[in-house]
């Protein structure tokens, strides 16, 4: 048994998980889609009937019935004298699934890799005696890749010289790098509620306690929130994705970025501003970088070319100051010790054409953007769909709480999405449904078409209090969270 959650920490993570009678199933489909989204870890020990039942003011009998079918579906096992704990899931991908070849798979949001990527590839194959000649262990980057991505910045309005930037194995191991290093266990590390869930893990991983400040479609990030956030609760660091903020797609102003730089500087706050979405427009790319009114000295930018050119390529960087970058390097070594040197060369060139990258990223993700909202608008009128100008995804909100409910039965026909509680930092946004238009439009529509089908029924089975249209709780939800930090 490798973990344990409370029942206290179950019942955050479960949100508004009463989306269907009886009881019991409705508990048991939001431990399921726990397991499935991998936000409960295999192996990992669950609450006691007992203590599960109180956290959630349930009979016991409830909770037991519950387990009792996450048993029967292959969830869970229990263990006499050890309580139940979860079991690994199968993974299963596109095409391979029992439901059938037509499945989508949207739970990623990331496009297709660049179709001038094969090209780019043989040509670094072609090259690949000067690579093998290489020691191959390198911590801090290629000399090549690190000058590529330094040009880039100083481009943009950001001198960086190559001792200010470090290459790592895509943005994920980058803001887990930087967690490790910056965070011991107990500080609060503030972040946007929704948010990338990834990131949430690796602050949570490095013993952070999270402050949830909301960000909407309508009206972006809460700066009232966020100000109040940083001075009650004094994080050691921020998170934040200033441009096409996954998964809402809101974009910063610059009045936005001065009161938040404003706010860190008072609270001492190293800002960690993701880029990885930051170059993809649709529309009138925004001038300047993202965070650009942000203070350097106290700014470590995370950047990669997982969304823009190839999920498959796992390449990020953090570019931050040169005596930061020093204190990365130096821990590195127990993580992994280098990214690989083909990889590296790869994208060297393929950055020396990234208005041609870019290009094509618009013309695809408009493509799908505009087919989304089209099959949307036509087939489920009374979900309210943002209008996005640039990022991977559409955040939907639904008219009843009811998001993991829909994804696990939209899971039975084939199309696989994740919950809006997937997203939350606090286990609320059961009103929403992060929709990514990275797939074929054809795809989309037919995800649109399954959606709409099952919505009625999954809205039919929902107790009564929630078709009449229960009030979302994330924004209550993260003030619980910031205040209960205080």
């Amino acid at each position: 048994m490798d973990s344990r959650i409370t029942a206290r920490a179950l019942a955050a993570a479960l949100g508004g998980w009463r989306t269907r009678e009886p009881a019991y199933e409705a508990l048991a489909d939001g431990i399921r889609l726990l397991c499935l989204d991998n936000r409960i870890a295999a192996r990992t020990a669950l609450p006691a009937e007992r203590e599960l039942a109180g956290a959630l003011s349930l009979s016991r009998t409830t909770v037991a019935a519950a387990y009792r079918s996450l048993r029967d579906t292959g969830h869970i096992e229990s263990l006499r004298g050890s309580g139940s704990v979860t079991l690994p899931q199968p993974r299963r991908e596109p095409g391979r699934m029992a439901v059938g070849a037509d499945a989508v798979d949207l739970q990623q949001a990331s496009p297709a890799a660049w179709p001038g990527l094969t090209g780019v590839m043989s040509e670094v194959a072609a090259d690949a005696a000067s690579l093998v000649s290489r020691a191959g262990y390198d911590v801090r980057g290629s000399l090549a890749l690190r000058q590529a991505i330094a040009e880039r910045y100083t481009r943009a309005g950001v001198p960086t010289d190559v001792d200010e930037v470090m290459v790592t194995n895509g943005a994920q191991g980058a803001i887990h790098l930087i967690a490790d290093t910056l965070l011991r266990r107990g500080d609060r590390a503030l972040i946007e509620t929704p948010t990338y869930p990834h990131a949430a893990e690796a602050l949570r991983a490095a013993g952070a306690r999270l402050v949830g400040v909301p960000v909407s479609v309508d009206a972006g990030w809460d700066l009232d929130r966020a100000t109040q956030a940083f001075a009650r609760t004094a994080p050691t660091v921020a998170y934040l994705m200033p441009r096409f903020q996954n998964p809402t797609g809101r974009c910063m102003t610059a009045v936005d970025e001065s009161v938040v730089a404003e706010a860190a500087a008072r609270a001492g706050t190293v800002l960690i501003v993701d880029e990885t979405t930051g170059e993809l427009a649709i529309e009138a790319t925004p001038p300047g970088l993202p965070g650009a009114a942000f203070a350097e000295a106290d700014v470590v930018r995370v950047g990669s070319v997982g969304k823009t050119i190839w999920g498959g390529l796992r390449i990020g960087w953090i570019r931050a100051e040169a005596q930061l970058i020093a204190r990365l390097v130096g821990a590195r070594p127990p993580r992994d010790l280098g990214t690989p040197e083909f990889e590296q060369a790869v994208t060297v060139r393929a950055l020396e054409r990234m208005p041609e990258v870019l290009a094509q990223r618009a013309d695809v993700l408009r493509a799908g953007r505009d087919a989304l909202v089209a099959a949307l608008g036509a087939a489920l009128p009374a979900w309210r769909v943002p209008t996005v100008t640039g990022g991977v995804a559409l955040w939907v909100e639904l008219d009843a709480p009811l998001s993991s409910g829909l994804v696990l039965a939209a899971r039975e026909h084939g199309v696989y999405l994740s919950a809006g509680s997937r997203f939350a930092v606090d286990g609320t946004h059961d009103r929403h449904l992060r929709i990514p238009f990275t797939a074929p439009a054809a795809d989309l529509r037919h995800a649109v078409e399954v959606l709409a089908a099952t919505w009625p029924t999954v809205c039919a089975a929902a107790p009564g209090e929630v078709r009449e249209g229960m009030p979302d709780r994330s924004a209550n939800g993260a003030r619980d969270l910031t205040e209960a930090l205080v």
